[in-house]
């Protein structure tokens, strides 16, 4: 007798003993009961049928198609369509911020959004971390909480969203949240906190190591969906070809090939083969690529409203979208540029208000199935070439370009109004609901939406996943130069102490034993106290000084104002009024002249593709390391020798101010005559 397994369940076959009676069987398969899901409700009652367990989510004692974990997701989307309001439709169709409070409550505003506006969708964006600090209003990014409240907030929303009267499971997006960034700004990226915190994205690029990517992908997905984040505003497959474009510093390269590899690491990793209850579903942006702007403004700014693309490399942008899009990415998010001089028309719109893109392009071109997410605040603020229309307007012309959700928009009504004027029409609304509800269903939030607060607790950022992220910032560090052999530096012993001058690192770590205890004498100092460079010590063996440069003039989003777009020289910083570089560039000149250049050594943060000229005096640095997001002990790593540098730089960087200028925003790297350090430069020991 032989015992096996088929689709149709186990089977028994006496075949072999029958025959030798002359008796033939026919093999009849039996079909298996269904394996119970995992379902927990709270604003719900359980339900009973043919032995197995289903949620009430609209209250009504029987088992509707849609509450059936049974059926194929189609059909409990039609299920459930078919018994939503107008107003409910209209609801699905907007996302908008909605943060926690302090210690993790609720808002009125969740409250209004959920029973008034029917919202399900909300963007994230309070940082997490186990010592919140709520002595001061954080404004848009929200009260610092700890991963247990941002589980418990969660939970909130989700056990509200169940009592309502078809129990619509919410959910929740964020930004980027899982890297070494100094100076986060709320709408853009958000702060590691308590999560493992990995190298910036270049960072990840230039570590090449694709498992490694992967590894990060999967921590990542642990650690949001243990608090209850279920999908992403990310990743950007936007390519860094032009360098004065302030989010160059969430790009991962200008390669496109590289690109394309990394974001398609991302989606298998984090969304896994199909949308499932363990997956992170992504909202790639911004479509169809947001590298190329013209003269380098952000178009969140109004000066920044156009991309162009000289060089014709328009399908170069698209190479990373058509990888995510082949890879079942659950949506794509357009940017709010116009694309000047493209054959999609019109092209003298944002890219959400664009039938061409949107439509043409990538739903009839590139088969693109999931939906499509406009960017924050394309109604009314960067509404880039429809200024003068009114909101209704406005969002007629996206939701009819192929728009499915308005992000910063909590408003039904006016969609409503759309409706009974016309303008736009129910079955276009159902259209967009449709894929909204499909992904809702995939990730098993009808079945089970909420999390352990406690199992949040201990998991986020536990020290497995931060030794992780450690290892993926050494490796990203790209060495540019060590002239005569300056790196590693002589590590420190009894009979022979090695002194340190150091300017912008913490000499706690510097001096730590696990380099052999450094004698270290701090630079650093605040000018606005009045206080002056404290004095280099005769006898200091080498100076390192860890640079960093941030913008300050135009706006809560961050960039340099216009007329210093074109500043990414270190010299050219020197005075300006949106850039600073810390320490300046004329103590880094002070001290490289009092140590010798030959024993200082530069670690620079490449937010963007900054320049060393020759003006800066920067480029006699006896070593100079380029690094994407790493803390102070994956630097000290590198220059002692634990770790040699392995990464390979995620964009070129140019020779001179005049080669930022003169490059194409659309093109990657520069001519070779202008070239310091080409794409995928970095040296080892």
């Amino acid at each position: 007798m032989k015992i096996f397994s088929s689709k149709y369940g186990s089977v028994v076959i006496i075949g072999a003993i029958l025959s030798l009676v002359g008796i033939r069987m026919l093999s009849v398969p039996v079909q298996t009961q269904p394996v119970q899901q995992s379902l927990e409700a709270r604003g719900s009652e359980y339900i009973y049928k043919d032995g197995l367990q289903f949620k009430d989510l609209n209250k009504n004692g029987a088992l509707d198609p849609y509450e059936d974990w049974r059926l194929p997701v189609q059909d409990r989307v039609d299920d459930l369509l078919s018994q939503m309001t107008i107003e409910e439709k209209a609801g699905m169709m907007l996302i908008n911020t909605l943060n926690a409070e302090a210690d993790g409550r609720l808002s009125d505003r969740a409250v209004r959004y959920i029973n008034e506006e029917k919202m399900t969708r909300f963007i994230f964006r309070n940082p997490v971390t186990s010592t919140p600090d709520n002595s001061e209003d954080l404004g848009w990014g929200g009260a610092e909480i700890t991963p247990y409240q941002a589980a418990q907030f969660m939970n909130l929303m989700q056990e509200m969203a169940e009592s309502t009267r078809l129990g619509i499971p919410v959910l929740f997006k964020s930004n980027a949240r899982n890297h070494y960034d100094q100076n986060a700004k709320a709408g853009i990226n958000v702060s590691a906190g308590s999560f493992s915190e990995w190298p910036k994205e270049a960072g990840l690029a230039a570590t090449r190591d694709m498992d490694l990517i992967a590894d990060f992908a999967q921590t990542m997905r642990s650690e949001w969906t243990v608090i209850g984040l279920r999908s992403m505003y990310g990743y950007m497959a936007d390519l860094a070809t032009e360098p004065r474009w302030y989010r160059v510093h969430e790009t991962f390269t200008e390669d496109a090939d590289l690109a394309t590899d990394i974001i398609r690491i991302l989606v298998e990793n984090l969304q896994e083969e199909k949308l499932n209850a363990n997956s992170i579903a992504l909202t790639l942006k911004h479509f169809p690529g947001g590298g190329p702007q013209e003269g380098g403004g952000d178009p969140h700014y109004e000066y920044g409203k156009n991309q162009a693309y000289p060089s014709g490399n328009f399908d170069y942008h698209l190479k990373p979208f058509k990888a995510a899009i082949n890879a079942d990415v659950s949506a794509i998010m357009p940017y709010y540029g116009i694309p000047i001089g493209q054959k999609y028309k019109p092209n003298d719109v944002g890219m959400a208000f664009s039938r061409g893109i949107v439509t043409e392009l990538l739903r009839n071109e590139l088969d693109f199935e999931g939906y499509v997410n406009s960017d924050t605040g394309i109604i009314g603020e960067r509404a880039w070439g429809l200024e003068d229309q009114s909101i209704d307007e406005q969002l007629a012309v996206a939701i009819g370009a192929g728009t499915d959700v308005l992000s910063g928009f909590d408003d039904k009504d006016v969609i409503l109004d759309l409706l009974n004027k016309g303008e736009i029409t129910e079955d276009r609304v159902d259209i967009s609901v449709r894929r909204l509800l499909r992904e809702q269903f995939e990730l098993g939030l009808f079945e089970d939406p909420f999390v352990d607060p406690d199992r949040a607790a201990y998991l986020v950022g536990n020290r497995v996943y931060q030794a992780k992220a450690e290892e993926a910032q050494r490796k990203s560090i790209v060495l540019l130069e060590n002239k005569n052999g300056l790196l590693p530096i002589a590590s420190p012993t009894e009979e022979k102490p090695v002194l340190l001058y150091t300017m912008g690192m913490d000499p706690d770590v510097v001096s730590h034993e696990r380099w052999n205890g450094y004698e270290v004498v701090s630079g650093d100092y605040s000018s606005q106290l009045g206080e002056t460079r404290p004095g280099i010590p005769e006898d200091t063996d080498y100076a390192i000084i860890r640079v960093n440069v941030i913008n300050k003039g135009a706006g809560m989003f961050g960039g340099a104002i216009p007329e210093e777009l074109d500043m990414l020289a270190f010299s050219d910083m020197v005075g300006a009024k949106s850039w600073e570089v810390s320490p300046s560039v004329e103590d880094i000149r002070a001290v490289m002249e009092e140590v010798g250049s030959e024993k200082t050594i530069l670690s620079i943060y490449f937010r963007q593709p900054f320049v060393i000229d020759q003006a800066s005096g920067m480029r006699d640095a006896g070593a100079i390391l380029a690094t994407f997001g790493v803390r102070d002990a994956a630097i000290m790593d590198i220059l002692t020798g634990n770790y040699p540098p392995e990464g390979k730089l995620p964009f070129a960087l140019a020779n001179s101010p005049e080669a930022i200028i003169e490059q194409a925003p659309d093109a990657p790297g520069y001519p070779e005559e202008y070239t310091l350090y080409p794409f995928g430069y970095g040296l080892s020991y």
